[in-house]
């Protein structure tokens, strides 16, 4: 118990020092952790892995075009320089 009232203590002596926006994206990260804890191990739902599954045949067929890592730096770049005249 004295571990739990440690670690509590920490977090709260960390969050004392945020401002609010920092606050605002821990609590996004804190709900979002906790709502994977409660859907459970996503190997282990069937639809999720269904679709993955589907996805990926996709993939090997040929039938979605993908991208290189590069590629895809290379778009976000001319996205941006674009946004930024």
């Amino acid at each position: 118990m004295a571990a739990v009232t440690n670690l509590d203590k920490q977090i709260n002596d960390y969050l004392s020092q945020l401002n609010t926006r920092q606050k605002k994206a821990v609590l996004t990260f804190v709900k979002t952790f906790a709502e994977k804890q409660q859907q459970g191990d996503l190997l282990n739902d069937k639809e999720f892995v269904a679709e993955m599954d589907r996805r990926f045949a996709e993939m090997e067929s040929g039938k979605v075009k993908l991208y290189t890592l590069e590629e895809a730096e290379a778009k976000a770049r001319q996205s941006y320089r674009k946004r930024k005249k």
